[in-house]
């Protein structure tokens, strides 16, 4: 087997790893679900320095930390980002443990649409018609719901957008995952570890209170940490293009999860939503590879 075979599939296996972590994400906070969902992120954020603080040691990443906090700009961008996955990850928390999983895993469908939204609006790139086609049938789809599903919608939206915006700003930030993450767990740790003590001081922590419970809070730094070092190795490894297939496995093993594991109501309003998405998605999918393949002619006609 040659070399470049080998890198890829090492890196397809550890992309489908990040993904079907992240996919059964939903299994491990129904577990907290006696635990308020903001408790459970200011946790996700607090411990996960536990599993950062060695790869940062071993991978002296400390002076590239030091310097991103040290430059205003990137410091603003990672702030900001921090922001985004705090809504973030607050916002699917609550989604699944209040049963709302088939509106998360909607919300994560409809990312790479909204990543599409934000390089036509911000970056003024053009779609050709059949992506415009796209576009207008995942709005149409969401409207749908949005009149059918007594306003959960909010969760997809919300979702959808946040990890947009991060995406984005992290990727015109110049700094690498884990010194980005570091830096924006930074950020939020002071908040979250108020929280904490306001909620002990106050007798609503469900923290100290069951060793289970406990040993499960902690464990969410490590499913913090765990799928982003597996997607950043698999990132180095195949093409981007790859990547985003499987960037549908998180959402669709969140939508199976939903409702064969979770009973989770497969209304009429939600399985036409869901069809459209589909459809738009395949559209999307099959017109980007078109249009790689005529480009990729292009140029070796020009050779």
């Amino acid at each position: 087997m040659n070399d470049p075979v080998r890198r890829t599939r090492t890196g397809f296996a550890l992309g489908l790893s990040a993904y079907f972590v992240w996919g059964v994400m939903p299994l491990y906070f129904k577990t907290l679900s006696a635990v308020a969902p903001t408790e459970i992120v200011a946790h996700r954020i607090l411990w996960s320095i536990l599993f950062l603080t060695p790869l940062v040691l071993l991978g002296r990443r400390l002076p590239a930390i030091a310097a991103a906090i040290r430059t205003p700009r990137l410091a603003m961008i990672l702030a900001m980002t921090a922001c985004l996955i705090g809504i973030n990850w607050l916002v699917y928390v609550y989604a699944v443990v209040r049963g709302h999983v088939i509106e998360a895993s909607l919300g994560y469908y409809l990312n790479p649409l909204v990543n599409v939204l934000l390089g036509v609006i911000v970056l003024k790139e053009r779609l050709s018609n059949v992506q415009k086609a796209a576009v207008l049938l995942a709005a149409a789809a969401v409207a749908i719901l949005a009149l059918r599903s007594g306003g959960a919608i909010w969760i997809s939206l919300t979702l959808a957008f946040s990890f947009a915006l991060y995406g984005f700003f992290r990727k015109v930030a110049p700094v690498e995952a884990i010194e980005g993450l570091a830096v924006e767990t930074i950020f939020l740790m002071p908040v979250a570890l108020l929280w904490i003590l306001w909620l002990q001081h106050a007798g609503e922590s469900g923290f100290l209170r069951d060793r289970n419970t406990d040993l499960l809070l902690v464990f969410g730094g490590a499913l913090t940490a765990l799928p982003l070092l597996l997607f950043t190795a698999a990132a180095k490894k195949l093409p981007y293009s790859t990547l985003g297939f499987l960037q549908y496995v998180a959402p669709s093993l969140q939508f199976l999860l939903a409702v064969l594991v979770f009973g989770e109501p497969l209304t009429a309003a939600r399985i036409l939503c869901f069809g459209m998405i589909w459809i738009s998605l395949a559209l999307f999918i099959g017109e980007g590879l078109r249009l790689g393949r005529a480009a990729a002619r292009a140029r070796a006609t020009a050779v």
